[in-house]
């Protein structure tokens, strides 16, 4: 992976409880890291087709690891607009130098 292909700029973000000056707790995004990343979004080839096993899964990132920043499923991606749910977190080779990241497209609801 090089740099060229990581074109897309995204924020990892935690949901964590954020207290206001009156001192109630309400849930709040905290921004973990900002960094670039490979976007691939899902579409029919033969890739997509070998994951089956996540089939809530929209889109594929893939980035360099943080340093001292542990990337789980507990923590979310935000890339423009958009938020996307992380399902799977893998290293790609076993190096430890790049993270594969399996996301679902998070859709607002109307109330």
């Amino acid at each position: 992976m090089s740099y060229g292909k990581m074109n897309t700029s995204i924020d990892i973000v935690s949901s964590a409880p954020v207290k206001d000056a009156d001192g109630f707790v309400a849930k709040g995004d905290q921004i973990v890291a900002s960094i670039r990343a490979y976007k691939e979004d899902r579409h029919g080839n033969e890739r997509w087709a070998n994951m089956a096993a996540f089939s809530q899964a929209t889109s594929l990132f893939r980035f360099r690891k943080i340093p001292n920043v542990a990337i789980t499923t507990s923590v979310f991606i935000v890339c423009g607009d958009e938020r996307y749910r992380i399902v799977s977190v893998e290293d790609v080779r076993g190096r430890g130098m790049y993270i594969e990241v399996l996301a679902e497209k998070q859709e607002g609801t109307v109330r």
